[in-house]
C-alpha cells in the first residue's frame, strides 16, 4: 500500500478531503502515479558555478566551483559524473572547454585568459550530457565581462542614439578612441563595417577629430529581423600598426515591448482577474511604464504602473461584450495602445497570496460551472507532489491555506484539475523556507587588519540549529577594485532555486533574495506571473509521453565502439587492444560481445592524451573496421542574456583594469608572467615546406617527403629507400647508418608505433614524412631520438576528426580528457617582504569542509592594497541544503 497524505487544509467555503491513495482504480490516483513514473524516467539536473568575481582582465584566471544537484531531490546529483564548462565569445564561438570529473555533485576548475584574447562580453556555460535531453534553456549560462589593459593600446567609448524614418530605423553611433591613459587618438584613419545579425549592413571610412571621435550613421531597413549586431572598426596607428575593435550594437531603436499575462492563463468574464505586466526595451532590460485600461466605450476601468524592472500587475473584471485596451505611456512621453487578451465567457482562475506564513490558494469559477465537476488542486515542486486536495464545485469560490514550512524552497507549481483530470489552470509561486538553508556564520579574530597580515576565518554551519557537514567554496576580493553589484549577482540561490526553472533572461536575480519585505515578495510574484515556466507539461504526463532520451548520464570517461567487417557485419569475440604512451605507457585489452561492441571503462585520463586502438578478429586477422562511439558536440545557441551585455567593456572595468595592469606588470618584472610581444612585420623571401598537421616536436626536419613524392610506391620503406642520405632498411625497419643497430623512433600523428609496423601503413593515407637525423632536431625526443626520428603525418591526422584510420585494424584516437584544476596561488608573508602585491582576488578555495561540529577554517594573507575585503562563502550538504554568506573586514 502506498500512502500520501496532503497537508492540513483550512477552508471557509468548501469542505476539503485529505487524500490518501492506494493501489485502487481512482483516475486521479492513477494520474499522480503517472507523474511519479514520468519523473523516474525524466530526472533532471541543475548546475551552478561559484565564480571568484563577476568580471575579469585578460591575463587573469577564472576560478570556479560547480554544484550539480538532482532537480527532484535537490540533493547532490548522482546521475552524471562529468561536467562540461565552456567559455564562449561574442560571436557565439567556443573559445575553451574543460571536462571535469564530478564526485558527490561537486567539482572545480579554471580558465586561463591569455593576453591574445580580445576584450568583450563572454559567456560561461555549464551542463552535463544528461541535461542536454531537456534543452539548453536550463543550462547554467552567464555573461561575464573581460577587459584588457595589459596588452591593449586602444580603448573605445561608444554612445548610440536612435530615430525613426517611416518604417526604417536610423542608428547614430559616436565612437571615441583613446589610449590607456585616456588621451585621444587624433587625426587617425578608421575603417568600419556594421553587422546586424551577422549580415553586413554598411561600411565606410572616417578620421578621428580632436577628441578622438568618429560618427557613424546607418539604417536598419528590416527592424523585425535585425535587432542587434556589432560595429567592427579598424584604427590605423603609426608604424603600420592597426587595431581592430568589435563594438556591440545591443539595439537598433528605443522601442519598448509591452506584454500582458492573465493570471493562471486566461481572462474570464465576471471574475476579478489579475494581469501581469512586462515591459522590456530593445536592449533586453525592464522599462517602467504607466497607463490606463479602457473598454470599447472609452470608459476608464483601471490605472496601472510597473513597480520594478518593468514588471507590475493590475486587476480587471471583464464584462460580457466588452473589449479592453491598455493606453501605455512611456518615459519619453510617447503613448501606445495595446489590446488586452480576449476574455473567455466561462472558466477558472487560480490566484494566490504568499505574504504570510501560509500560502493561500484561491479558486474562482464562473457561475455556470458551479456544481458541474469535482475539483482537485495539486502543488508540486520539480515533479514531486507536496500537496493534494479534492473538493466539490458547489461554491463559486474556495480557499485553502498551505503552511509554507512544509514546502521546499523554490518554485512551486499549483495546478487545478477537473473531475476527469483535465488541467484547468496553473499558477507558479516562490517559497522561501529558511529551514532549507544552511545558516553559515563567518567570523575572524578582528574586524580591521594590516596590509599583508594573516587572516584566520572560522565557519560555523548549521541547519535548524544542528551542525552539518558540507562542502563550501570561498572567494575573497578587495571591493576597492572588484566592486560588487549585489542585486545583479548570480549565486547558488539564484541559480538553483530561481533562474534554472525560468526560461528567458532574469534581470538582477539576487535582488529577490536580499530582502524579504512585502515589496520584494510582490516583485518576485510579478516575475513568476510574467516569466513563469514549468519543466514538464501535464498533457505529456497524462499521455505517458516522456522526453526523448538521446544522451545517457556519463559516469566516467570511456572509450567504446563496435568492430565490424568491411561489409558492416559485427565481429563477435574480436580482440581489442588499447595503447597509450602519453605520460607513460598504458595498455589493456578486451573482447567484443556478440554484437561486436566493446568498451573500456571506467577510465581517467587528461587532455591531450592520445590512444592507439588495435583490433583483430577471432582468427587474429587485421582486416576489420573499428567504429568508435563519438558524442556530437553541443551546439552554441544565441545568448539569452542580452541585458547583461556591456557596450564599453574596458571603460566599465577601468578601475579594476588599472589595478590588474599594475599587478601584471609587477609579475612580469619578477619573471613570473610572460607577455605576448607583437613583432614588426618582416618579409620572408623563402619558406621551407612543412607537413600540414605535423606533430614534429622540433618544428624542423633534415628531410621532408611530401604526399606527391609518395605516389609511385607501395610501402613506406620503398618510398624512402634511396631518398634520404644515410637512411637504410633492414627487414623493413629503418636505421641511420651512423647509429649502428639502433632503429629509428617512429611517431604516427604524434603516437609512437613499433618500427616493424611501418610498412603496414597505407601510403595513400600519408600527408608527409619528416626525417630527423641531426642532434639539434632529435634532442627534444630525449633517449627516444638516439637512433633518429621518423615523423609520419596522415592526411587525416590532427585534422577535423579526433579518430584517424591509417592501417587496417588500427586507429589513433584523441578524446577529450579531464582538465586538471590548478591550485590558486596565495602568497605567504611569514617574514617581511617588500614586494608589491596588488592582487584583486585575494583568496580562492573550492573545497572547505566542515566537520561533525559544523566547523571549518581557512587562512590567507592580505595584499598590500587597503580597502574593504569581501568574503563570500557558498556551499551545499549531502541533504541538498544550500548555503551562502557574505562577510567583510577592513584593511588599512
Amino acid at each position: 500500500m502506498k500512502l500520501r497524505i496532503a497537508l492540513p487544509l483550512l477552508s471557509i467555503f468548501a469542505f476539503f478531503t485529505i487524500l490518501a491513495y492506494t493501489a485502487d482504480d481512482d483516475p486521479f490516483t492513477a494520474l499522480l502515479k503517472k507523474l511519479e513514473v514520468y519523473n523516474e524516467k525524466n530526472p533532471q539536473e541543475k548546475v551552478h558555478l561559484h565564480l571568484d568575481k563577476p568580471y575579469y582582465a585578460i591575463g587573469d584566471d577564472i576560478w570556479f566551483k560547480a554544484y550539480i544537484i538532482n532537480a527532484q531531490t535537490s540533493k547532490p546529483s548522482d546521475l552524471s559524473g562529468i561536467l562540461y564548462v565552456e567559455l564562449i565569445n561574442e560571436k557565439d564561438s567556443l573559445k575553451k572547454q574543460v571536462r571535469l570529473p564530478v564526485i558527490a555533485g561537486l567539482t572545480w576548475g579554471d580558465f586561463k585568459l591569455p593576453d591574445t584574447l580580445s576584450e568583450g562580453n563572454y559567456r560561461i556555460r555549464a551542463y552535463t550530457q544528461w541535461m542536454r535531453n531537456m534543452g539548453t534553456e536550463f543550462f547554467f549560462d552567464k555573461t561575464i565581462k573581460i577587459g584588457n589593459s595589459w596588452a591593449n593600446s586602444v580603448f573605445t567609448n561608444t554612445n548610440y542614439s536612435f530615430s525613426k524614418q517611416n518604417q526604417t530605423e536610423k542608428i547614430d553611433a559616436k565612437i571615441r578612441f583613446s589610449d590607456k591613459d585616456g588621451n585621444p587618438y587624433v587625426q587617425k584613419d578608421v575603417s568600419y563595417e556594421v553587422e546586424l545579425n551577422f549580415r553586413n549592413q554598411a561600411k565606410g571610412k572616417a578620421t578621428t577629430n580632436e577628441q578622438g571621435e568618429i560618427n557613424i550613421s546607418f539604417l536598419n531597413t528590416q527592424p523585425s529581423i535585425y535587432k542587434s549586431g556589432k560595429i567592427v572598426t579598424t584604427i590605423y596607428l603609426p608604424e603600420n600598426k592597426k587595431v581592430i575593435k568589435n563594438i556591440p550594437v545591443k539595439a537598433t531603436s528605443n522601442a519598448v515591448d509591452v506584454q500582458f499575462f492573465p493570471e493562471s492563463g486566461n481572462l474570464v468574464e465576471n471574475l476579478p482577474n489579475k494581469i501581469g505586466i512586462k515591459a522590456t526595451n530593445a536592449s533586453g532590460l525592464g522599462e517602467d511604464i504607466t497607463g490606463t485600461v479602457v473598454d470599447n466605450d472609452g470608459t476608464e476601468i483601471n490605472t496601472f504602473g510597473t513597480q520594478h524592472l518593468g514588471m507590475g500587475s493590475l486587476i480587471v473584471n471583464p464584462q460580457p461584450g466588452k473589449v479592453y485596451t491598455a493606453k501605455v505611456k512611456f518615459k519619453d512621453g510617447s503613448e501606445k495602445t495595446i489590446n488586452l487578451p480576449k476574455s473567455l465567457p466561462s472558466g477558472y482562475i487560480l490566484t494566490t497570496n504568499n505574504s504570510s506564513d501560509n500560502l493561500t490558494a484561491k479558486v474562482l469559477l464562473s457561475e455556470n460551472l458551479v456544481g458541474t465537476s469535482e475539483l482537485k488542486l495539486v502543488a508540486q515542486h520539480n515533479g514531486n507532489v507536496y500537496f493534494v486536495s479534492k473538493t466539490s464545485s458547489s461554491k463559486q469560490i474556495f480557499i485553502t491555506n498551505i503552511p509554507k514550512k512544509d514546502l521546499p524552497s523554490g518554485i512551486i507549481q499549483l495546478t487545478l484539475f477537473s473531475g476527469d483530470n483535465t488541467p484547468l489552470c496553473e499558477r507558479l509561486v516562490f517559497i522561501k523556507n529558511p529551514d532549507d538553508n544552511i545558516k553559515t556564520s563567518i567570523s575572524s579574530s578582528k574586524t580591521t587588519y594590516q596590509r599583508k597580515e594573516k587572516v584566520d576565518i572560522d565557519i560555523q554551519a548549521a541547519v535548524a540549529d544542528k551542525p552539518v557537514q558540507g562542502s563550501f567554496s570561498v572567494s575573497v576580493t578587495n571591493t576597492a577594485s572588484v566592486k560588487p553589484d549585489e542585486e545583479n549577482e548570480t549565486n547558488i540561490f539564484t541559480s538553483l532555486l530561481l533562474t534554472s526553472d525560468i526560461v528567458g533572461y532574469v534581470e538582477k536575480p539576487n535582488y529577490y533574495f536580499l530582502n524579504s519585505d512585502s515589496k520584494t515578495q510582490q516583485d518576485l510574484d510579478n516575475l513568476l506571473l510574467t516569466q513563469g515556466w514549468r519543466r514538464f507539461i501535464w498533457k505529456n504526463v497524462i499521455n505517458d509521453l516522456a522526453p526523448i532520451i538521446r544522451y545517457q548520464p556519463e559516469k566516467a570517461l570511456k572509450i567504446s565502439g563496435i568492430l565490424t567487417t568491411y561489409g558492416g557485419k559485427p565481429v563477435p569475440k574480436g580482440k581489442i587492444s588499447l595503447f597509450s604512451s602519453s605520460g607513460g605507457f598504458f595498455a589493456t585489452d578486451t573482447l567484443t560481445d556478440e554484437q561486436g561492441r566493446f568498451s573500456f571503462e571506467p577510465m581517467s585520463f587528461n587532455d591531450s592524451t592520445k590512444f592507439i586502438v588495435q583490433a583483430r578478429n577471432a582468427k587474429d586477422k587485421k582486416h576489420v573496421d573499428i567504429k568508435l562511439d563519438v558524442t556530437d558536440g553541443q551546439i552554441i545557441t544565441k545568448s539569452k542574456n542580452n541585458g547583461d551585455i556591456e557596450i564599453n567593456v574596458n571603460e566599465a572595468l577601468s578601475g579594476y583594469l588599472r589595478k590588474s595592469s599594475s599587478f601584471f606588470d609587477e609579475l612580469t618584472k619578477r619573471g613570473l608572467l610572460e607577455k605576448t610581444i607583437t613583432l614588426k612585420e618582416v618579409s620572408i623571401v623563402e619558406k621551407k615546406d612543412v607537413v600540414k598537421n605535423s606533430s614534429n616536436l622540433s618544428r624542423n626536419a633534415d628531410a621532408v617527403i611530401t604526399a606527391e613524392q609518395l605516389q609511385n610506391c607501395t610501402t613506406i620503406s620503398q618510398c624512402l629507400m634511396g631518398r634520404v642520405a644515410g637512411l637504410i632498411f633492414r627487414n623493413g625497419i629503418p636505421y641511420l647508418m651512423r647509429n649502428g643497430n639502433t632503429p629509428m623512433h617512429i611517431t604516427l600523428d604524434g603516437m609512437q608505433i613499433e618500427p616493424e609496423t611501418l610498412d603496414n601503413i597505407n601510403v595513400t593515407d600519408v600527408e608527409g614524412i619528416e626525417v630527423l637525423k641531426s642532434i639539434g632536431n632529435t634532442a627534444i625526443y630525449g633517449s627516444n631520438g638516439g637512433g633518429g626520428v621518423l615523423v609520419i603525418t596522415t592526411k587525416r591526422g590532427g585534422g577535423f576528426s579526433s579518430a584517424s584510420t591509417f592501417v587496417p585494424g588500427i586507429i589513433t584516437y584523441s578524446p577529450k580528457g579531464y582538465s586538471i584544476p590548478r591550485q590558486f596561488y596565495s602568497p605567504k608573508y611569514d617574514v617581511p617582504n617588500s614586494a608589491t602585491d596588488s592582487r584583486t582576488t585575494i583568496y580562492w578555495a573550492p573545497h572547505i569542509s566542515t566537520n561533525e561540529s559544523g566547523k571549518g577554517q581557512f587562512s590567507f594573507y592580505n595584499s598590500n592594497e587597503s580597502g574593504t575585503y569581501r568574503v563570500v562563502v557558498e556551499g551545499i550538504d549531502m541533504a541538498g541544503n544550500l548555503a551562502r554568506s557574505v562577510y567583510t573586514y577592513e584593511v588599512k
